[in-house]
């Protein structure tokens, strides 16, 4: 049996991918903080879904919609999700295929707070620039 917290953010995933701000809304905490590092334009802690749906609508404006998402596994408990993914996209002659690690909070049902780790932080940096 798939643990709740998992088919979360597996919808979550699926949602990112097609667009789907509403079902996001649902999903996330209204003060959700989104944890992205590195050295690059989006890089940064977002905090509040418009900021965090924000930061989603630039890294579709930057890759022209070519950022995709393909999930490896996830773990889940009461508590948090794991999930191994692989991100690839383009923006102009930069390409980007990275094996990297997210990190979720999750609190009644709602995705509280998000880390992100690159499996190479400085091709992430060069991909996503100034």
């Amino acid at each position: 049996m798939t643990h709740p917290n998992e088919e979360l953010v597996r919808r979550g995933y699926e949602a990112f991918l097609g667009g789907d701000l509403a079902a996001l809304n649902d999903m996330f905490a209204d003060d959700i903080v989104w944890h992205v590092p590195g050295n690059h334009q989006l890089a940064g802690d977002y905090r509040g879904k418009d900021a965090v749906f924000g930061n989603f609508a630039k890294v579709f404006e930057l890759t022209g919609g070519s950022f995709q998402l393909e999930i490896h596994d996830v773990l889940a408990n009461d508590d948090h999700v794991v999930v191994l993914a692989r991100a690839t996209g383009k923006i102009g002659d930069r390409t980007l295929d990275d094996q990297g690690v997210q990190l979720f909070h999750v609190k009644d049902g709602k995705a509280t707070e998000q880390w992100l780790y690159s499996g190479d932080q400085r091709a992430a940096d060069e991909f996503w620039g100034q």
